[in-house]
């Protein structure tokens, strides 16, 4: 299905159903971190992405972060990131980071960034020296890196697998037949290859994450899922894909509860460590559990 056919088909647009509906976050431990990242002007994509989970999430004391800057060099069809010419490296980053992980007292940080294919190394020297600085600076912080696919270059990946993060995740987002049009610059064995690279060169657990409601069937979700295991991925997280403005892919369709319970179990019946499925679901939620 093209891209145009995918834009007419959600011209009546489906309201959300009620399983989408998320109560505004509460709580004392959310409203301090909320304080200090206004106070401090910390650059959390729980606040920037509207995260539905950030009161939940935070009240466990796990944030994510976005390094790099808010520009993408790539332009996937899903993704409310801006696409352009990225503004110059900040080589203060690495500490401002870490600084804001202190601050808030993070127990369980996710760090990610948009793609640089604008820069030779990828941005892989920031990515490596902000989880030492956050290793210095938090000695118990344990660490998720959600990283770009680095175009599939081992050497980047190795910089990736020498720091050591308890967890890497690459997301694949969706299934093969969708991937040209979801995530324009990505290839789906790519994204394969570079997860079974980081197991099998060291890195001791790998994550990966799918959004659902972009037109897959049930039986490719099933060989996505098939596909990751193969490629000795340990965490998988499943969600539903919500369209950031009207710009972007519009949802083909919202699945069920009872759909992602049945993804679940097939995941775990697959053999994954932990299946995270459910419809607000994103690629953080309940991160600390997965470092397990």
């Amino acid at each position: 299905m093209s891209t145009e056919t995918l834009q007419k088909s959600t011209e009546q647009r489906q309201p959300k159903p009620k399983w989408l509906r998320v109560k505004l976050p509460t709580g004392k431990k959310y409203t301090e971190l909320r304080g200090l990242v206004d106070k401090y002007n910390l650059n959390t994509i729980c606040t920037s992405g509207s995260c539905p989970n950030m009161g939940e999430c935070w009240g466990e004391g796990t944030a994510t972060f976005m390094i790099l800057g808010n520009i993408c060099t790539r332009s996937c069809g899903f993704c409310g990131v801006k696409t352009g010419r990225p503004e110059s490296v900040d080589w203060d980053e690495p500490e401002k980071v870490a600084r804001s992980i202190k601050i808030m007292n993070i127990k369980h940080a996710v760090i990610t960034s948009v793609d640089r294919d604008d820069l030779k190394d990828m941005g892989t020297i920031i990515w490596s020296e902000t989880v030492k600085a956050i290793r210095r600076m938090n000695p118990n912080t344990t660490l998720e890196t959600l990283i770009p696919d680095f175009q599939g270059s081992e050497k980047h990946l190795d910089r990736m697998i020498d720091v050591a993060p308890e967890v890497i995740s690459h997301n694949i987002e969706t299934v093969r037949r969708l991937t040209r049009q979801v995530r324009i610059q990505a290839k789906y064995d790519r994204s394969l290859g570079v997860l079974k690279y980081l197991k099998e060169n060291g890195q001791r657990r790998t994550k990966s994450g799918i959004m659902l409601g972009l037109g897959e069937t049930r039986e490719e979700v099933i060989e996505t899922l098939h596909d990751l295991k193969e490629h000795k991925v340990d965490v998988v997280t499943i969600g539903q894909y919500l369209q950031p403005s009207k710009r972007h892919l519009p949802v083909q369709n919202f699945v069920t509860p009872e759909q992602f319970t049945e993804f679940r179990e097939i995941g775990l019946d697959l053999g994954f460590r932990h299946v995270e499925s459910s419809a607000l679901v994103r690629s953080s939620y309940h991160a600390h559990k997965h470092i397990h």
